[in-house]
């Protein structure tokens, strides 16, 4: 053991001594886990981010393979926002997003198809204020940085960052600059989820004591798939990797009803991993038992299970599943002292309201605690992506850049959904033993006020 860790021990209790583990086989070392949450004491001063209104959004988009082309085309949609520029390795999908683009009749925006780091050069352009990155996960964070240093915001698909590292440097550049960055987490504008953050706010379920949620997705098909991921990158981590890997679906919403952040933090976690069998079948049935696929090992186990503690003794159990097959779920489950929230199927329980040790249905409160947000724009967000909660979120990242409001959310809410990437493994691969939560706001989120009901 050298000095400097010797040192960084010496400063920290056991549970801090646990996220400087290394992460045996999977190619973690230890001279690169200085950024942890050990050492956060030492990184600079809080400084929330305080952008000016920008009037019109002029965006760049890069990634346009997968999710990418349907963000650009809703924000090219959007009143306020216009798409200048589209980046992709590949340049007959930058082009076909770029005709699509003109196609609406709006101005043809610039293809950059140089390679994966032509981002640089679009990002050095002075007429975008705006980058979206909807690239793989290793690149989201790179991208997010250079827009920013380029003096851009900045929003970007989940996970916003892979380690405790990229974390920091978001939250650290972000204030360095003066720049947001916004994680797109668009399961935070689901109609049900902002019903619940109303009926929490309004003081509905008393106080918010746990929460239940997850990413519980079949995607064996497009992980193994040839024509699935683009070079199959997803798969690759899934060979790599252990842990949850994609944690801030469900994870958003209820971090949001818990005032984490703003009122409350994540202090430490645990987390257990099941065997890795699901894609290995799966490929044995679709390829052959003999195939590359089938006889590759991951790492991933099909089930991860996380448990969360606040500081303020809030619970938090956290799900992973893509290996398995079953119908989709992300469980929304909002647990307080005076009733429950539940998703997949809605329903609901109130004491005093509801009958005894019954379920409600959803549709009589809809009515009654409807979010404002969706009581005005509902209507337009009819058709759009994932039930709606796709234009929700870009209505309001553009409304918020455009008009100089403080955004929904913002770097430290990307940095503590993301973190649990890399908290997650760590604590599966030290048999489930529990690891501290960094504090990306330096203590502050005992001042920052929760997240207020929106109108539209």
């Amino acid at each position: 053991m050298d000095g400097d860790l010797n040192n960084k021990i010496s400063k920290c209790n056991r549970r801090d001594f646990l996220t400087l583990s290394t992460k045996v086989g999977l190619g973690a070392a230890v001279s690169g886990l200085s950024l942890s949450g050990c050492e956060q004491v030492q990184r600079g001063a809080y400084s929330p981010v305080k952008a000016k209104a920008l009037g019109t959004v002029r965006i760049g988009v890069v990634g346009v393979g997968n999710r990418g082309p349907y963000l650009t085309k809703e924000l090219a949609g959007m009143q306020g926002a216009e798409i200048r520029a589209i980046c992709d390795i590949i340049p007959e999908k930058a082009e076909r997003v770029q005709k699509e683009i003109t196609e609406m009749g709006k101005p043809r925006p610039d293809v950059y198809t140089r390679g994966e780091e032509d981002y640089k050069r679009m990002c050095a352009r002075d007429d975008l204020n705006l980058v979206v990155t909807a690239t793989p996960w290793k690149l989201h964070t790179p991208i997010c940085l250079e827009a920013m240093k380029a003096g851009k915001h900045v929003a970007t698909e989940v996970p916003a960052a892979l380690t405790i590292d990229e974390c920091w440097q978001l939250v650290e550049t972000s204030e360095k600059t003066g720049k947001h960055c916004i994680m797109l987490e668009n399961c935070c504008y689901g109609r049900s989820e902002m019903m619940v953050l109303n009926m929490v706010r309004q003081g509905l379920l008393g106080e918010v004591v746990h929460g239940e949620c997850g990413y519980l997705h079949d995607l064996r098909h497009i992980k193994l798939s040839p024509n699935g991921y683009e070079g199959q990158w997803r798969l690759k981590y899934s060979i790599e990797h252990t842990g949850n890997p994609y944690p801030t679906h469900g994870l958003g919403p209820v971090a949001q009803c818990m005032n984490i952040n703003r009122g409350d933090k994540f202090d430490y976690l645990v987390s257990m991993s099941s065997k890795s069998i699901g894609l290995n079948l799966y490929a044995a049935k679709e390829y052959g038992e003999n195939s590359l696929q089938a006889k590759k090992k991951y790492a991933l186990g099909d089930i991860n299970v996380s448990m969360i503690r606040t500081i303020k003794g809030r619970t938090i159990t956290l799900y992973h599943d893509c290996s398995s097959p079953r119908p989709y779920s992300r469980i929304n489950t909002v647990q307080g002292t005076k009733g429950i929230f539940e998703g997949y199927p809605d329903r609901i329980h109130i004491e005093g309201r509801s009958p005894e040790h019954q379920w409600d249905s959803v549709e009589e409160y809809l009515k009654e605690f409807d979010h404002p947000l969706w009581k005005k724009q509902g209507e337009k967000a009819s058709g759009a992506g994932h039930g709606g909660m796709d234009y929700m979120e870009l209505y309001r990242l553009v409304k918020t850049l455009c008009e100089g409001v403080y955004p929904d959310m913002d770097v430290y809410d990307a940095a503590d959904w993301s973190v649990i990437v890399e908290l997650s493994e760590r604590s599966v691969l030290k048999k489930s033993c529990p690891v501290d939560f960094p504090d990306f706001t330096r203590g502050n989120w005992k001042k920052r006020l929760p997240i207020g009901i929106v109108e539209a």
